[in-house]
C-alpha cells in the first residue's frame, strides 16, 4: 500500500491530544512496518526528531500559521499527484483533500461539537458544523479511541459500525516513575510550588468540569487536616475567568495554582511530585491525562462517564462528576486510605501495561488493509 499522512498536527501541536496522537501514529508506524510506503504531508520549515525508515519520505506543504489548531489545519493539502492508496487526516477529517482519487479514512476522535457545542471553541464549532457534513460521506472508513466514541459516530452520522475502526492510545514513554524528591525540588525551582498537592491536568473546557472540581476542593479543604494545594495545569484556556473567579468566592487564592503553559518536559515531574491526580471530565472521546499519571505511579480519580471507565478498567476510584460531595468523598479517602492508594498505583500500572503506541499502529495498519480491500 501507498499511504499518506496528514501529519501536520503531529509537526505544529505536540503535547495536545491529537498531536499527541498523531506523532506517536506515526512514530511507531515507522518502527513496526517497512513494507508499504508512507507519504508524510509536513509544513516546510519542519524537522521532524523522528530517522525515517526509507519506505517513509516527506512531501513538504506551503503553509501560513494561524496560531490557532482547528484554523490551521484546515487548509487542505493537494495530494492528487502522489498515487495514494488511502489518505489519513488524523485530526477529526478537518483538512480533508475533496477532489478525491483514494481511499481516505479519518480519525474521529470524538462528537464533542454535537453533544456539547457549549463546551468547544466558537472556531472549531463552526468548522466542524461546516466541513462534516461534507467530509463524512468521503471516508471510506473511520479510525476512533474508544468504543463509546464509535457509538457516538455511528448514531450521530448514521455511519456503518462494520467501517468504524476502534484503536486505543497509550501514555508516551516520558511518563513512568521517578524520584520523588528530585520531581518536588524541580516543580519548586521553575514553578514555585513546595506544598503537597492534588493534580489535575486536561484543558479548561467547561466540560472538564473544573468548577465542580473547585467546590470539591473547597469542601476538602476544612475536612483535610493536612496542608494541601490544588494544582490545575496547563495553558489558559478562555474560561480562565470563570474558574478564577470561582476560586475568588470561595476564598481559595492561597490554596489554588493555575500555573499556565507548563514545558513538556516538566509535566512528568508534576506527575510525579503529586499526591493524587482527579480527572473529573463530563465527557471525553478517550482521555490521556489518567493514563499519564498512572504510568508515573500516582493513584487517579475519575468520572465515570462516558469512555473513562472503558479506558481505565478497575485501575481508578470513579466519581460521579455531577455530584459534588461524592467527589469530595473519594478525593478524601485516596489521601488518607494508604491501602486504596497502593491498590490503585499497582492497578493503574497493570492497565498502563495493557496498553501501546505500537498496538496502537498494529491495530491503524490493519485498519488501513482493511479499508483498501473494500
Amino acid at each position: 500500500m501507498k499511504i499518506g499522512i496528514d501529519s501536520r498536527a503531529a509537526a505544529w501541536y505536540r503535547g495536545t491530544g491529537i498531536g499527541t496522537y498523531s506523532y506517536q501514529l506515526i512514530k511507531s508506524l515507522n518502527e513496526i512496518d517497512c513494507i508499504n510506503n508512507y507519504v508524510l504531508y509536513l509544513p516546510k520549515t519542519c524537522n521532524s526528531n523522528v530517522s525515517f525508515k526509507n519506505n517513509f519520505r516527506i512531501k513538504h506543504i506551503e503553509y501560513k500559521r494561524n496560531n490557532n489548531f482547528w484554523i490551521d489545519v484546515n487548509n487542505t493539502i493537494n495530494i492528487l499527484n502522489d498515487s495514494l492508496d488511502i489518505f489519513h487526516v488524523p485530526q477529526n477529517g478537518i483538512g480533508l483533500c475533496y477532489n478525491k482519487n483514494c481511499r481516505y479514512v479519518i480519525t474521529l476522535h470524538d462528537i464533542i461539537p454535537a453533544k456539547m457545542p457549549e463546551t468547544v471553541s466558537d472556531t472549531y464549532l463552526e468548522i466542524f458544523k461546516k466541513e462534516m457534513s461534507k467530509i463524512i460521506p468521503l471516508c471510506d472508513g473511520i479510525i476512533t479511541v474508544s468504543n463509546y466514541s464509535k457509538e457516538d459516530i455511528s448514531k450521530e452520522f448514521n455511519f456503518p459500525k462494520e467501517k468504524i475502526f476502534v484503536t486505543y492510545l497509550a501514555s508516551e514513554e516520558i511518563y513512568k516513575p521517578l524520584n520523588i524528591a528530585l520531581s518536588k525540588k524541580i516543580i519548586k525551582k521553575y514553578h514555585g510550588i513546595s506544598e503537597d498537592y492534588i493534580l489535575y491536568i486536561g484543558g479548561f473546557s467547561p466540560r472538564k468540569n473544573i468548577l465542580g472540581l473547585l467546590d470539591a476542593f473547597n469542601i476538602l479543604k476544612h475536612k483535610y487536616k493536612s496542608q494541601i494545594k490544588l494544582i490545575i495545569a496547563g495553558k489558559k484556556g478562555k474560561s480562565y475567568y470563570i474558574y478564577k473567579k470561582r476560586v475568588e468566592k470561595l476564598h481559595l487564592e492561597n490554596d489554588v495554582i493555575f500555573t499556565g503553559f507548563i514545558p513538556m518536559k516538566h509535566i512528568p515531574y508534576l506527575y510525579n511530585a503529586s499526591k493524587l491526580f482527579v480527572y473529573p471530565s463530563f465527557y471525553e472521546g478517550f482521555g490521556l491525562p489518567p493514563l499519564e499519571a498512572m504510568a508515573c505511579g500516582i493513584p487517579v480519580i475519575a468520572s465515570n462517564t462516558t469512555s473513562i471507565p472503558e479506558i481505565l478498567k478497575d485501575s481508578a476510584l470513579y466519581i460521579d462528576p455531577y455530584n459534588i460531595d461524592d467527589m469530595y468523598k473519594k478525593i478524601y479517602r485516596a489521601l488518607v486510605d494508604n491501602k486504596l492508594r497502593s491498590e490503585l498505583i499497582k492497578k493503574g500500572f497493570k492497565r498502563v501495561s495493557e496498553l501501546s503506541w505500537k498496538k496502537t499502529a498494529v491495530e491503524t495498519l490493519n485498519a488501513y488493509k482493511k479499508i483498501v480491500q473494500q
